[in-house]
């Protein structure tokens, strides 16, 4: 059955790409049109970001880190990952490129209520001042792989940065859990923080969420719920090369087919392990760009990574949307990395300017709301390295 209904959506989105192509391969004005145009002439596709390292070596600093890391994952035998067991040894490979862990004045984990039993977030605060905002975060890793450990680093960096609350939400994985486990642990979570803030000594009207990946797809999937539902109220949302649609049939998915981490066949397989065989893919809990509309969602961050990013093209529709409702959103372009360069600042240039985006990004947003008031201290405990 599932098979069945995930072909239908796959169908469906080929045609209409291959509608929305006719205007473009036939135009004769200058711009998208005629570049389509010369793409559906040249003999061969696109040249993946792999492939062009491999055939003629470094061109840029950032080209020779890129080559760097992907020889020692290469070595590791992490490269396009396509099985559970195969992205969960990638997740526990990738905090190797992370780099040295910061101090932060206090880091905590801590069992929450969820829809079925306790969830373990962990909290991370910069410094003992009350009143400080809150970032909710969701781990990626293919809604399979991923925890608490394998993002500490570039959290650590980010409530740093930020000078903001962090937490972040250990949700339930696939196989073991399939969807609605994880959007709905993360929705838990995040209604949680919401409801206690105050109590604990944090700032409740300024909240926002991100994550990376399938943690992306939580991020947006939350506001919607939120939206949905009514609470909590979110002011952001900070979305690291998000899966938003459960369909491969964009162009970027087959163009983009080399590329090291995420690939066409592991988004296949690792759908397939997450959700059950009667999931509706164009559900936008599960793929947030069906969504009927994006009207009152929070204003939102989208990093991609260029021309090498299977989903970018999502990404920039999603953006697109987004705006279409009203809604201020930004796409921001990182050419030379790939997928999990969030991860891996202790070895590219991206994954820093990635994890400062995000705490100068929310820093903005953070400060261009009223602060809360009434709030107890945050406790001083010793802090944990």
């Amino acid at each position: 059955m599932g098979v069945r209904i995930s072909k239908a959506l796959e169908i469906s989105t080929f045609l209409s790409w291959s509608l929305a192509l006719i205007p473009l391969l036939t135009c004769s004005r200058p711009g998208r049109g005629s570049e389509a145009r010369v793409e559906r002439r040249t003999s061969s596709p696109p040249k993946t970001q792999n492939q062009m390292l491999t055939e003629s070596g470094p061109q840029t600093p950032d080209d020779a880190q890129v080559k760097a890391v992907l020889d020692k994952m290469a070595a590791a035998g992490i490269t396009r990952p396509t099985t559970v067991a195969d992205v969960r040894k990638a997740y526990l490979f990738y905090p190797k490129l992370s780099g040295t862990p910061e101090h932060v004045f206090h880091i905590e984990d801590r069992q929450i209520p969820g829809p079925l039993g306790n969830i373990t977030v962990r909290v991370y605060t910069p410094t003992p001042t009350s009143g400080l905002p809150i970032l909710v975060f969701f781990h990626g890793g293919g809604f399979v792989a991923g925890n608490l450990d394998t993002h500490d680093n570039p959290l650590r960096s980010v409530t740093n940065l930020c000078e903001c609350i962090v937490v972040s939400v250990d949700y339930r994985l696939a196989p073991e859990n399939k969807y609605p486990a994880a959007p709905e642990d993360a929705y838990s979570a995040t209604k949680w923080v919401a409801e206690h803030a105050g109590d604990i000594g944090w700032d409740p009207r300024r909240i926002a969420v991100g994550g990376d990946g399938a943690g992306g797809n939580l991020a947006a999937v939350v506001t919607l719920m939120a939206r949905e539902r009514g609470t909590p109220s979110l002011i952001f949302q900070i979305l690291i090369y998000p899966m938003l649609d459960a369909s491969t049939m964009r162009p970027s998915w087959f163009t983009e087919s080399d590329a090291p981490t995420v690939t066409r066949e592991s988004k296949h397989k690792l759908l397939s392990t997450y959700l059950p065989t009667a999931a509706n893919l164009g559900d936008s809990f599960i793929s947030p760009i069906r969504a009927q509309n994006f009207k009152n969602l929070p204003p939102a961050l989208l990093m991609t990574y260029g021309g090498h990013d299977p989903m970018r093209i999502e990404g920039e529709e999603y953006i697109r949307r987004l705006k279409e409702d009203g809604v201020v959103a930004k796409v921001s372009l990182y050419p030379q990395a790939f997928h999990g360069f969030f991860l891996m600042a202790g070895e590219l240039d991206a994954g820093k300017k990635c994890i400062d985006e995000v705490a100068t990004t929310l820093r903005n947003a953070f400060n261009s709301m009223p602060t809360g008031s009434s709030m107890k201290s945050v406790p001083r405990s010793t802090p944990r390295n």
